[in-house]
C-alpha cells in the first residue's frame, strides 16, 4: 500500500486493509519503521503514513524473517567462516552483517560483540591464498576442471595436473581439496596450500558418485583416504580414558571401558601415518595391542624420540 500510493495512507485505511484494530495497525506501522528500518514518516497535514526516500530507492521488506536467536546464529556462523578463511565472503556478507547487528541492537538495546565473545583457536594452520581459494571454490561449484602445479611434501616433486574438484574439506585447521586426478586416473586429496597456478578449464569436471567418494575418503582413518585394510586396537590407561572415551577418532570405531577403568579402542585405517602421530601424543598412556606392524612402528618412533635425550 505504501509503495504504490502517491499520497500518505491514513491509519484507518491500513486498519481496513489488514482487517484489524487501530492499535494493531499502529503497532504494525511502528514495527515496520522501528524494527525493519523502513523510511516511514507521518504527514500530519494529510493525516497519513508515507515513505521518505526517493522512488528509485524504494524500500522493500526483507524476504526472510529471523528471530533474535537465528540472527545471533548467523553472526556466529559468519564469524566462524571469517576466522577459518579470512576475507572469503566479507565483501558479500558485510552489508548483511551490519543490518543484522542493527536489528539486534534495536531488539536488545546493545550491539552484539561476537568477535570479542567467541574465540576460535586454530592449531598449526597453514596460510591459504584467498585468490587461489576462490578459484578452487568457483571450479568446485561451477563443476569445471582445473589445471594446477602440485608440489607434494613427501617427495618434494613439482608436477602439472588437471583435476576435477569434488569436495572442499576443512580438517585440523587446514583446507584440502578432494578431486579426481586425470594424470593419475584416480581420486586424490590435495593440501590447498600445495596447489599453485590454478586455471579453470572449459571442460566439465568428471562427476564421481557421492557413495564412491564417501567410501574412498570417509571409511579409513584421518585425511589419508582409501578403503581400510587394517584395524588398530589401542589400550588407554584409566587416566587417559576419561578423555578418550568421549572422543570420536573414527565414525566406525568400537570402544569398550574395561573393569579397571581403562579403555579399549578399535579404529579402521589404511595409511598409518596420521594414526601413529595421534597415538604418540598420548605417550605412556596408550599401548598398541595390534596389528604388530603398527605396534612395532610406534615402538620404533618412541625409541627414536628417547634417543634424542641421551
Amino acid at each position: 500500500m505504501l509503495s504504490t500510493r502517491r499520497h500518505p495512507v491514513p491509519l484507518d485505511e491500513i486498519r481496513r486493509e489488514l482487517e484489524c484494530s487501530d492499535s494493531t495497525a499502529r503497532r504494525t506501522v511502528y514495527y515496520l519503521r522501528d524494527q525493519l528500518s523502513a523510511p516511514l514518516e507521518y504527514d500530519r497535514e494529510r493525516n497519513g503514513w508515507h515513505y521518505t526516500n526517493e522512488p528509485e530507492q524504494r524500500y522493500e521488506i526483507p524476504g526472510l524473517w529471523f528471530n533474535p536467536e537465528e540472527l545471533y546464529a548467523l553472526l556466529v556462523s559468519h564469524h566462524l567462516l571469517n576466522e577459518l578463511q579470512p576475507g572469503l565472503l566479507s565483501p558479500y556478507i558485510e552489508p548483511v552483517k551490519d543490518k543484522i547487528e542493527e536489528l539486534l541492537e534495536k531488539h536488545s538495546g546493545t550491539k552484539p560483540d561476537i568477535a570479542r565473545r567467541v574465540r576460535i583457536l586454530q592449531i598449526a594452520a597453514r596460510p591459504t591464498d584467498l585468490k587461489q581459494f576462490r578459484r578452487f571454490a568457483d571450479a568446485l561449484l561451477e563443476r569445471k576442471r582445473v589445471r594446477v602445479l602440485y608440489r607434494g611434501r613427501e617427495r618434494d616433486e613439482l608436477t602439472e595436473r588437471v583435476i576435477s574438484p569434488q569436495r572442499l574439506v576443512y580438517y585440523r585447521s587446514n583446507w584440502y581439496l578432494d578431486a579426481w586426478c586425470h594424470l593419475r586416473k584416480a581420486l586424490r586429496s590435495f593440501s590447498l596450500d600445495r596447489l599453485h597456478l590454478a586455471y579453470l578449464h572449459d571442460d566439465s569436471a568428471k562427476e564421481i558418485d557421492d557413495d564412491i567418494l564417501d567410501k574412498h575418503y570417509a571409511t579409513a582413518y584421518g585425511i589419508f583416504a582409501g578403503v581400510p585394510k587394517h584395524k588398530a586396537v589401542l589400550h588407554f590407561s584409566s587416566d587417559a580414558a576419561r578423555w578418550v572415551v568421549d572422543e570420536q577418532w573414527h565414525p566406525q570405531q568400537e570402544g569398550k571401558v574395561q573393569t579397571d577403568g581403562s579403555y579399549r579402542l578399535q579404529v579402521p585405517y589404511n595409511d598409518d601415518r596420521e594414526l601413529v602421530m595421534d597415538i604418540l601424543k598420548y605417550g605412556p598412556e596408550v599401548q598398541v595391542m595390534r596389528p604388530k606392524r603398527l605396534r612395532d612402528k610406534v615402538e620404533a618412533r618412541l625409541r627414536a624420540a628417547l634417543a634424542q635425550y641421551k
